[in-house]
């Protein structure tokens, strides 16, 4: 039982009395802040990391071109957040669930999906693991312990707590990070899903990316507490807020939530102070609702500029390495996604299959019929031949992927 204080008179309290602290291992210099502990990273882990950084942001610029020139129909970025998902991720074992938002492809990147496979699913074609039902940048991967993401804002909090719970259950020493902005910490799912938690003590990491926006909607106008970090504490959580552009801070912060959730089944909230340093989306313009002079302020604090300064003053990169490094990316990202793009969709069969066990009457029926109407009218679906049988129109040169 809680214990707690009788009182005698009236004493109501408001939450005023103290804000909780943030905790930050860099300068924006790249050097160590006075009195902070020295980093666990090692050189190999830093650089992998980095690289990841990188190819995220490569790939993130890529692909808006791409989606601006009208070769894909919608992405997101994850541009200025970098340090806040991939310092996590490295800080989590590889087997370890990750349950993602949408703005979490540096988790990916640095597990090792490979840039064919984002495009494939970019483009929803025959290779992309979801068979293109679902729109882009909603990743997935079994392998990779990267649940797929879904559209509806804040639906994987709870099933975070429901995997951590399965997780509680089989004893093999794992734990379950799920990412979300603090505009879906602002959904109803996020305190059932810390409740539930909290109750039934599960080793899950919440972690949330506190970006000063959800779309176009400012902190300001979300909350009147001091973030989303007090909130821990009417579940009775571990919680922490870290400086989320700061690499070395969230690293050390999720390596030591992840002890607190393995080692004590005990739920743990992060908040990471960071900033969308590009659109909600492609179909977003940010110049509506901030100021570029806003944006310029937080371009300074860039992650990955942070992140590179302390990278050189350790001497573990270079000038050379970084050239390198960008020309190789954004080459290999180009060459996938010309790849991607000649690759033909999914059989049109696939609409139905892995829903039931076998197809049902119902679902063949209205299988049957689609495919009829596509043969009446093949001056309306012009690569119609594709969707009912991709080997009708696949070339030579493309052969089997």
């Amino acid at each position: 039982m809680t214990t707690t204080r009788d009182i005698h008179v009236p004493e109501f309290l408001a939450g005023d009395e103290f804000s909780i602290p943030t905790y930050r291992v860099l300068t924006q210099e790249g050097t160590l802040c006075e009195g902070a502990e020295a980093p666990t990273l090692e050189r190999d882990e830093a650089r992998a990391i980095y690289r990841a950084m990188i190819a995220t942001r490569v790939l993130d610029e890529r692909m808006m071109a791409a989606q601006r020139q009208g070769r894909l129909s919608f992405y997101m970025q994850c541009t200025g957040e970098e340090a806040a998902v991939i310092g996590a991720t490295a800080a989590l074992d590889e087997a370890d669930m990750i349950m993602a938002q949408y703005r979490e492809q540096g988790a990916l990147v640095y597990r090792g999906f490979t840039f064919d496979e984002f495009m494939n699913q970019l483009f929803g074609n025959e290779l992309d693991y979801g068979k293109g039902r679902q729109m882009p940048i909603h990743y997935g991967s079994r392998k990779l312990h990267y649940m797929t993401i879904s559209s509806p804002l804040a639906t994987q909090i709870p099933q975070a707590t429901g995997y951590a719970y399965g997780q509680k259950l089989a004893g093999e020493g794992q734990c379950t990070a799920v990412f979300f902005g603090e505009g879906a910490a602002s959904e109803g799912d996020f305190h059932a899903a810390l409740n539930m938690a909290a109750v039934h003590e599960v080793p899950v990491i919440f972690f949330c990316r506190n970006n000063g926006y959800a779309i176009s909607t400012p902190a300001i106008e979300q909350f009147a507490a001091d973030g989303v970090a007090p909130r821990a504490f009417g579940y009775r959580m571990h919680v922490i807020r870290v400086d989320g552009n700061d690499i070395l801070a969230v690293h050390r912060a999720t390596q030591e939530a992840r002890r607190i959730a393995v080692e004590h089944n005990k739920p743990v909230l992060i908040e990471a102070m960071t900033y969308r340093l590009a659109a909600h989306s492609s179909s977003d313009d940010p110049s509506g609702y901030r100021s570029r002079k806003e944006e310029e302020a937080w371009r300074e604090k860039d992650p990955i500029l942070r992140m590179q300064r302390w990278m050189y003053d350790q001497g573990w990169w270079s000038d050379d390495e970084e050239k390198e490094l960008q020309e190789r990316l954004r080459r290999e990202v180009l060459e996938a996604m010309k790849r991607a793009e000649k690759r033909p969709p999914p059989p049109l069969d696939t609409l139905v299959t892995d829903v039931y066990a076998e197809v049902t009457p119902a679902l063949q029926q209205q299988l049957d019929a689609l495919k009829s109407h596509i043969r009446r009218h093949p001056e309306a679906y012009p690569k119609g031949a594709r969707f009912l049988d991709p080997e009708l129109s696949r070339t030579d040169d493309e052969g089997e992927s």
